[in-house]
């Protein structure tokens, strides 16, 4: 836990071919520790780095000040061409919810079985409707004898 420590706290976040590396350091003791390593991240190009691992950070009002290196890294041009066409941040062997493939339409079997199905669910439940209100009614009326 890095929060309420009588003491400064520092992380590192490096992002270093299609790697993110975030590390800690605790009790203001050497050497860093490593929180997590993320291989096969492919992040989408937006201008500040900041922004792009903002959300590891939910309560920022923690966060005193920043401090922002960008450092270049040569790279192959079959690596530059692979990034360049990446519009949204993804992890190569993580898979995102929702991100399933669209299932198939119903057959028109299916279709004809479902709405026959449900109108005479609909026809059953009003003729037990009408039965329950006619004996309610026959409870009701008033006998005089």
């Amino acid at each position: 836990m890095l929060r309420n420590l009588p003491h400064d706290t520092f992380l590192v976040i490096r992002y270093v071919k299609r790697r993110l590396t975030v590390g800690s350091l605790k009790d203001s003791c050497w050497p860093w520790s490593l929180s997590g390593t993320f291989p096969g991240l492919r992040s989408c190009r937006i201008p500040t780095p900041r922004s792009r691992f903002w959300c590891l950070f939910p309560d920022n009002h923690d966060i005193i000040s920043l401090k922002l290196y960008q450092l270049t890294v040569e790279r192959t041009p079959e690596e530059e061409k692979r990034d360049r066409e990446v519009f949204l941040p993804v992890v190569d062997n993580l898979k995102l919810p929702g991100m399933e493939a669209p299932l198939e339409p119903m057959s028109g079997l299916a279709l004809f079985l479902i709405v026959f199905f449900s109108l005479v669910a609909i026809v059953f439940a009003i003729v037990i409707g009408i039965i329950v209100y006619n004996k309610w009614q026959e409870q009701s009326r008033k006998h005089f004898y």
